[in-house]
């Protein structure tokens, strides 16, 4: 008797990199249930959306594209749509109230039930709506179809204790909870014995680790965070270590000492500002001022002279003056970042910023974060043009960036973040190999390197990524670190 295919399955994810963690999570839970990825363009028998809710537009981006399968919904009655991450847990039944076509709904806290959530809604042909309040399993035990065969997410925490006026995550991400070092450890030992390479710690304020262990036999320790960063750099076969996102209040000299005495700790650094404004940021609840700041970014660079440092900023906070705005401004001039994440304020329900007098007119704010972009663009490409001339080594990529048909570009990572466009000469180069180059030009946004590949090292990642492999574990390739300040995909929710 002849078998009946799998049922196929796409993940569309919109938010940060907590988003596309969960996003491999719940892939991976779909092909152990015996679904199958989707190919490219094929339409899919089931459907999932991992939304967010930081910004203004999320709703209308949502409902904007489940009004796009009604109609496939109802030409095929057996597709199914589910809706998860942080929208999904704040509207909770108002996703079916608006859609009544989407068969589950889940939230942030549950994300291992969806399979179950689909069989039932599927046997019992009525949507399924199941949100809890509380974490039930941490996601990293849970089974994960990754994409990168070279570069890996490793999450070290969930949730945050901060009160952020304008931040709606710990609402739906709750406290923040700690994983054992023990077991963050094991994970990246586990996925480099698979051939990764980089391993990226996550959590929405990484430095912060050590406060809130899940184990409570772990002791409260504040040096956590530095200790394993240096316990990464023990691993044989690691070549390269990042973390996002740090608080500026929590960021500790031991961290900084870490990454300068931790040789594959990469040099670069993700430093959420937000406002310049010291006024703005007490409106904030940011509990730090703009000195505090800019003394991290000097204590840094004194430390590790080529660090790149990028950050996020806000504009239009309820009650910004031009003087605040002024004041951001001049921050963001004195602290050099290679690039920045800049954000319009986005009025959000349930967040004690939305009930703020003062909420500034779109056209002001509109003005004053074009005045921003153009600064950060002016501040990147100076400080990517003095990178022409320097010898950078690239963890190839896959997907990154633009490609030139005329020059057959490739794309890699240089360690501190920069996104390299480099000519392989014909060479055999693969995804995830290694090479070293130099930098001939430059943009505000990338590099390039036209000049010969100096050296090129096969590696194992090269091997998998060549042979369509997907190691099993937390990871989802090369961070977003770089990306055009006009178009902040990458950090969304960062602290």
């Amino acid at each position: 008797m002849a078998t009946r295919p799998a049922r196929t399955y796409q993940v569309r994810t919109y938010g940060c990199q907590m988003n596309v963690h969960d996003s491999e999570r719940l892939a991976g839970l779909l092909e152990a249930a015996g679904y199958r990825r989707a190919d490219d363009g094929a339409d899919a028998d089931v459907v999932v959306f991992n939304t967010c809710a930081v910004r203004e537009n999320a709703d209308n981006k949502l409902y904007g594209n489940l009004s796009h399968l009604a109609p496939r919904k109802q030409a095929n009655p057996d597709m199914q749509i589910a809706v998860g991450g942080c929208l999904a847990q704040k509207d909770r039944d108002a996703v079916l109230r608006q859609a009544p076509w989407v068969d589950v709904v889940f939230g942030t806290h549950n994300l291992g039930s969806l399979p179950t959530l689909l069989d039932r809604a599927r046997h019992n042909k009525a949507a399924q709506v199941e949100i809890v309040e509380s974490l039930q399993e941490f996601p990293s035990n849970l089974p994960a179809a990754r994409e990168s065969a070279y570069a890996a997410w490793v999450s070290i925490s969930v949730g945050c204790n901060n009160t952020c006026t304008f931040c709606i995550v710990p609402a739906l991400r709750g406290k923040e909870v700690d994983r054992r070092p023990g077991d963050v450890l094991a994970e990246v030992q586990a996925l480099v014995d698979q051939g990764v390479l980089e391993v990226t710690l996550l959590g929405q304020n990484v430095n912060a680790y050590g406060v809130s262990f899940a184990d409570p036999d772990q002791p409260r320790d504040r040096g956590a965070f530095a200790q394993l960063l240096r316990a990464c750099g023990r691993i044989e076969g690691l070549e390269r270590v990042r973390f996002t996102s740090p608080h500026p209040a929590e960021f500790t000299d031991d961290v900084i000492e870490a990454m300068a005495d931790t040789p594959n700790v990469c040099p670069a650094l993700h430093m959420p500002l937000q406002s310049g404004s010291d006024r703005v940021l007490r409106a904030m609840r940011r509990s730090y001022r703009s000195q505090r700041f800019l003394s991290i970014l000097e204590k840094v660079r004194a430390a590790i002279p080529h660090a790149a440092i990028t950050t996020d900023l806000i504009v239009g906070f309820p009650g910004e003056t031009e003087q605040d705005f002024q004041d951001t401004l001049d921050v963001v001039a004195a602290a050099r970042f290679s690039a920045a994440f800049t954000f319009q304020y986005s009025k959000r329900p349930g967040t004690p910023a939305a009930e703020l007098p003062g909420q500034l007119p779109k056209e002001v704010v509109q003005e004053r974060y074009q005045r921003l972009i153009e600064l950060q663009e002016r501040i990147s490409l100076e400080e990517n043009a003095a990178q022409i001339g320097r010898t950078v080594e690239l963890l190839v990529a896959v997907g990154e960036g633009r490609k030139d048909s005329r020059t057959a570009r490739m794309s890699g990572r240089a360690r501190d973040g920069r996104l390299v466009h480099f000519a392989p000469m014909g060479a055999d180069i693969r995804p995830g190999d290694i090479v070293t180059t130099t930098v001939t030009d430059s943009a505000p946004h990338h590099l390039i390197a036209d000049g010969p590949v100096l050296t090129h090292r096969r590696t194992r990642a090269g091997d998998a990524h060549a042979a369509g492999m997907r190691p099993r574990g937390v990871g989802l390739g090369m961070p977003g670190i770089g990306a055009p300040a006009s178009q902040p995909t990458a950090s969304g929710c960062a602290r």
